[in-house]
């Protein structure tokens, strides 16, 4: 059993679109359009060499102007993901570079900590700043109090996969450097220095890319993504790490195998170990 994160993020995209017009989000109708398209293509409802419906047909489908539906899938030729020749058509030419990377949530940060020729990254900042007061709230800290942040792109087979800002304490940051964060994953250093890791607050939830994250990872500003956050503590409560990633969801798929377990007359699904 498991959750495709791109067809969940498609559905955020149609439900957006199909929401009464006072709902709707102030970003251009073609974009959503261009969105839920793009979003079908990758997840392999149209997959290379099938054809998209045609202008007409989108702009039944999504109740809009011709010039509106043209311009959707003019986007998305525009992204090499089809070919469209007057009268025949708008056809797929999306191919994966790679499968889509499986691997439990519990582990994903870590994935890269290990060698894997398969696996590589790239530091694009590493400094040390004063906290915000954002920062500090989430460290148990004063604003203010000096804090490492990087970021770091992680590509899987050459294709961009996740775009990942972690913070650590200042003092902890020190004692690893920028080949370092290029190589393993932020926890694994901390614990090569000693730090006895405790426990961890994980959130997972669907975003938007910025213009940065876009540029990044490839894909189109405001491109769902999935948004993994994890704020860890060591064995004296003390916050040691905050770390955001951004995962384009045709790179990443979570997914878990669920036993059914009874208690009583209640029943209910439990993840397997």
């Amino acid at each position: 059993m498991g959750v495709d994160v791109q067809n969940a993020a498609e559905t955020i995209v149609r439900n957006e679109h199909e929401a009464s017009p006072g709902n709707r989000p102030q970003s251009p109708l073609y974009q959503h359009i261009y969105l839920t398209i793009r979003n079908n293509i990758l997840n392999g409802k149209y997959p290379d060499g099938s054809y998209l419906p045609s202008e007409h047909e989108v702009s039944k489908i999504f109740d809009v102007s011709r010039i509106t539906a043209k311009r959707a899938l003019n986007e998305i030729a525009a992204e090499g993901l089809c070919v469209r020749r007057r009268g025949q058509g708008s056809r797929v030419t999306y191919q994966p570079s790679a499968s889509p990377l499986r691997v439990d949530v519990q582990g994903l940060f870590d994935y890269f900590s290990s060698a894997n020729p398969h696996a590589t990254g790239l530091v694009a900042e590493c400094e040390y700043e004063p906290a915000t007061e954002e920062i500090a709230r989430r460290f148990r800290i004063d604003a203010g109090t000096e804090v490492q942040r990087s970021v770091r792109i992680r590509y899987l087979d050459g294709t961009p996969f996740s775009f990942l800002t972690t913070y650590v304490p200042a003092e902890l940051g020190r004692k690893f450097d920028e080949r370092d964060l290029a190589s393993k994953a932020v926890l694994t250093l901390l614990e090569d220095t000693g730090v006895i890791v405790g426990t961890a607050d994980q959130t997972i939830t669907a975003t938007l890319a910025t213009a940065e994250a876009a540029d990044a990872l490839g894909v189109k500003p405001a491109s769902p993504l999935l948004r993994v956050s994890r704020i860890v503590e060591d064995a004296n409560d003390r916050v040691i790490e905050y770390i955001v990633g951004l995962y384009r969801p045709d790179q990443y798929q979570y997914r878990s195998l669920l036993t059914r377990i009874s208690n009583g007359d209640e029943r209910t699904w439990s993840v397997m170990d």
